[in-house]
């Protein structure tokens, strides 16, 4: 079952009102949008983006009837690109944007890209079918130097050093081929000992962000969503890793000393234990929300 992550908290910072219209920048598999159409009820529409495809159909099925009534656009295509998405499908007047920049169940379940390292799937790592580059590309082709910058910065891996010297002398060897390899490959040079997170997570997750140019990406989405809401309009973000939340913190700072946008949480939201039991993707949420007054 999907849960989306500080459902409630996203919802009404985003300030959503009857029959205005809002951008959820991050489909998913349609949690938070299905909110917003309770609220901005009964001419409000909600334009939905998802890079990946199967999500697209997913959101399809599930918004079916709300497509026809012409309430929800659908579009794939990456939140980078959201001044250009929303000028194309002509979707104006836009009160909000909302960014939920956690991986979805499907991502990890079910996409069949390598994302999970916990499964043994293809190395791929990218959201879309059409990526030019992938997580294969960058194992077993880069250099060893590359390998080990981009464990430490975008993963803050301990071992960066050493899981990136092993890469390179197994793929001499025999190529990487799939996540299931690169997850085992990487349990060998942890130490043997209880871990509270998988010794994998932080050199999956760093390659993810690498491959996908997550943050450059982010910057770029915050920029295009700024420019797209009208005055008394909002941006909410749900980021789950230090160097997003460092983007959105900076940006939203930015706008602030502009006096163009007051931030709304002057502490990031995070979820309550009770949520965290519920929902243990949460634990590392932070919900950051600015209001463009100019």
């Amino acid at each position: 079952m999907h849960i989306p992550v500080l459902l409630q908290e996203a919802v009404e910072y985003l300030n959503v009102e009857k029959n205005k219209n809002y951008i959820d920048a991050t489909g998913g598999l349609g949690g938070h949008s299905e909110e917003i159409l309770k609220r901005n009820y009964p001419k409000g529409k909600v334009l939905i983006i998802d890079l990946d495809n199967q999500a697209i159909k997913v959101l399809k099925e599930k918004f079916a009837k709300e497509i026809k009534n012409n309430r929800v656009i659908i579009k794939e295509g990456n939140y980078k690109n959201l001044l250009e998405i929303a000028k194309e499908v002509n979707f104006k007047k836009v009160n909000g944007v909302l960014f939920d920049l956690g991986m979805s169940k499907m991502n990890l379940e079910n996409s069949n890209r390598g994302f999970s390292f916990n499964r043994n799937e293809p190395l791929l790592m990218t959201y879309s079918d059409n990526a030019s580059y992938t997580a294969y590309d960058f194992v077993n082709y880069e250099s060893f130097e590359k390998i080990r910058d981009v464990l430490r910065n975008y993963g803050e891996e301990w071992y960066a050093s050493r899981i990136a010297k092993k890469i390179v002398e197994k793929r001499k060897i025999k190529k990487i081929e799939t996540s299931l390899e690169l997850s085992q490959l990487i349990k060998e040079i942890y130490p043997k000992r209880n871990f509270r997170i998988h010794p994998a997570t932080k050199t999956f997750q760093a390659i993810r962000i690498y491959v996908n140019d997550e943050l450059n990406n982010l910057a770029r989405g915050l920029d295009g969503a700024f420019k797209l809401i009208e005055t008394g309009g909002t941006i909410v973000v749900l980021s789950y890793h230090s160097l997003e939340d460092r983007i959105v913190k900076k940006f939203f700072k930015q706008k602030e000393s502009e006096k163009v946008a007051r931030i709304l949480t002057k502490k990031p939201i995070i979820p309550t234990l009770k949520e965290i039991n519920l929902n243990p993707s949460s634990r590392s949420a932070k919900l950051r929300a600015i209001k463009k007054i100019k």
